[in-house]
């Protein structure tokens, strides 16, 4: 069989590790090829902690997407985020030597800004043209072929730890693949959930991960402010381990089953019997003291959020508000309190926009946006597939967990793995 233009991808998250393989239509649309996911245990708020870990998670999820694609991923795209990742915006001028600005001048001022210095350990991932100044004109957008004499740009730039980015390739390398790219994950998510009235009229995407909170603003079709707040999910899921003196893995159960951000509007005649720990007697927790847990957490996340808004200074200029995307984002009512939180229209981001309309709608799921992101960002690139040997499989589809009772109690039933 023929080569096709196939684009694979690797989202290592906190919590997850995604591998994604997905071809591009002839419509415009993606199609999902094969989609792999493994548990992550070797990363940590977006870094990774133990190199081993993370391969064999890599490889996992590698070997799944292949698996259900029938395709090899050889060169992919890979997301980076963790909370070494700052933004500065800097400004760049060049003299034009000719009466009119030609593409040659305006990537010259691109190639001179990805030279600059930075500290030591520090890298530039991405260099994000802002906005031009044609001698005294303002806020051009394509100077090519316009008359000045001076070329000024403003630039938005992403910077990374040196170390994190080598420990994320090394990472991937060890799996058996090569990275093509490392892209920063709001900018994917971004890609994947934003629309292009929302990025025209000004927005904030805010990406809820397992270890961190991806925050990406736009106006103007520009990004104009990013941040990696060092915080996510998995925060709310110690505090509720904490607050109710049960598992871990109880606790990420009781918030992704029966959680709610919104402790007002929870039930109050509602609770949830957990199993005991090595054979004591159940818990019980109320659906109400559960939600306040959690709003908690999530209050002080979103007040961070609100401050990146503040810094970028286009708090003022956010007609499309808010997108909430990643895993994090969905717990029951969070987007009443980021509305409740921040005065902003809110939605969840859901990257099926971008998808076939057949798409299984377990892939069409926040939990998924940054790597469906990548994919779309990775695609000018070409292909980057060659066909296996591997026939197209099904993924098995967990049983579930949970009964509810009609009495108003809920009650945990364990598997035999005891896996909730």
């Amino acid at each position: 069989m023929g080569k096709r233009e196939i684009i694979s991808a690797i989202d290592i998250g906190t919590t997850k590790i995604v591998a994604l393989i997905a071809e591009r239509t002839k419509d415009q649309k993606y199609e999902v090829l094969g989609l792999g996911k493994a548990p992550s245990h070797g990363v940590k708020r977006g870094v990774v902690i133990h190199i081993d870990e993370t391969v064999e998670a890599i490889a996992k999820a590698r070997d799944e997407a292949e698996q259900m694609a029938g395709y090899r991923m050889s060169e992919v795209y890979v997301g980076i985020a963790g909370q070494h990742i700052k933004s500065i915006k800097n400004r760049n001028q060049k003299y034009i030597d000719e009466e009119e600005i030609g593409q040659e001048d305006v990537d010259y001022l691109f190639e001179q800004m990805s030279r600059t210095p930075m500290d030591p350990g520090e890298e530039i991932l991405h260099v994000i043209p802002q906005s031009y100044i044609v001698d005294e004109e303002t806020d051009v957008t394509r100077p090519v072929g316009m008359s000045g004499r001076v070329l000024e740009a403003n630039f938005h730039l992403v910077i990374g730890r040196i170390d994190s980015a080598k420990n994320i390739t090394k990472c991937v390398e060890r799996a058996g693949l090569k990275v093509k790219k490392l892209i920063l994950e709001p900018l994917a998510s971004a890609t994947a959930c934003l629309t292009d009235d929302e990025r025209e009229a000004g927005v904030v995407l805010v990406d809820i991960g397992g270890g961190t909170t991806d925050v990406a603003v736009f106006y103007n079709d520009v990004v104009r402010h990013t941040a990696v707040i060092p915080f996510g999910g998995n925060v709310v899921t110690n505090d509720i381990k904490e607050g109710c003196s049960i598992l871990l893995r109880h606790a990420e159960a009781l918030k992704t089953q029966f959680g709610s951000a919104m402790g007002d509007t929870a039930p109050e005649d509602k609770v949830v019997t957990i199993p005991g720990i090595s054979g004591r007697d159940p818990r019980e927790i109320s659906f109400k003291n559960l939600a306040y847990i959690i709003q908690a957490r999530m209050d002080e996340i979103l007040d961070a959020v609100s401050f990146e808004i503040d810094e970028s200074g286009y708090a003022e200029k956010l007609s499309a508000g808010i997108v909430l995307t990643g895993g994090g984002s969905m717990l029951k009512d969070l987007p009443q309190l980021v509305s409740f939180k921040t005065s902003f229209d809110v939605r969840m981001g859901y990257p099926g926009q971008h998808l076939v309309p057949d798409t299984d709608t377990s892939i069409n799921q926040p939990i998924y946006a940054t790597g469906i992101g990548l994919v779309m960002e990775g695609y000018d690139a070409g292909p980057t597939m060659v066909k296996s040997s591997y026939k197209r499989i099904k993924k098995p589809q967990g049983a579930g967990i949970v009964e509810k009772i009609q009495n108003g109690w809920t009650k945990f039933f364990n598997d035999e793995s005891d896996r909730f």
